[in-house]
């Protein structure tokens, strides 16, 4: 399986751990939730749902429906309502507890953080140093190229660098408030001390802590 295919998978079968819901929903929500994944599209969609069922990780209900995809002529859509199986629930808890390497890396990561909610504390904690110390690698290899390049280069490449300099630096600012955040809250997950809080797609979100930041897939200027 392609990295993509995996993170595409991971989110297929969050948003449907939240609720059943049919392919046009599911891809809405996929493009709201997930900024990096607007590229995407029904045909890479289609056969990730149709890879789940065969799996067992998912079920259709209303199988034998035919899916028309939608336009402005006919007006179809799918009645096709995807749903997770008691496989695709352990498959998803799977995931949200990996945090290793790969979930460090930009789409996994912003994958990762968008169920945060759901995850455990010592997961999201791993996951975010992880991503911190990943992107500190990157800010010293970024300096030295700067350090190296800054006499071959005109002013606006290096500007364009600068730029790209200082987005990773502000992501790692961002990270270091939500270390220091999650190590004053010693609960194992979100609202466990004090009554669970939901946003507005209906995931956990910290008792009285603020909005969560944007994932960082959602700023501009990454390098």
């Amino acid at each position: 399986m392609s990295r993509r295919s995996g993170v595409l998978e991971f989110a297929v079968l969050g948003l449907l751990h939240d609720a059943p819901m049919h392919g046009y929903e599911l891809r809405k929500r996929l493009n709201v939730l997930l900024g990096s994944f607007r590229a995407f599209s029904y045909g890479t969609l289609y056969p990730c749902l149709k890879s789940l069922v065969a799996q067992g990780f998912l079920v259709e209900d209303n199988p034998d429906t035919e899916y028309v995809p939608a336009t402005a002529l006919n007006g179809k859509r799918s009645k096709i309502v995807y749903r997770l199986s008691a496989e695709g629930k352990q498959r998803f808890e799977e995931l949200l507890a990996d945090s290793g390497p790969d979930a460090w890396e930009d789409e996994h990561f912003g994958v990762h953080f968008a169920f945060f909610g759901q995850t455990d504390r010592a997961v999201r904690m791993r996951v975010l140093e992880g991503r911190r110390s990943r992107l500190e690698e990157r800010l010293e290899r970024m300096r030295s190229s700067i350090a190296r390049t800054r006499e071959r280069f005109d002013d606006y490449t290096l500007e364009l660098q600068r730029h790209g300099l200082e987005s990773v630096e502000r992501e790692v600012r961002w990270l270091n408030e939500l270390i220091e955040t999650e190590r004053a809250n010693r609960t194992g997950r979100p609202g466990a001390a004090s009554g669970d809080t939901s946003t507005s797609d209906g995931r956990g979100q910290e008792a009285g802590s603020p909005d969560p930041p944007r994932p960082p897939h959602d700023r501009p200027g990454r390098s």
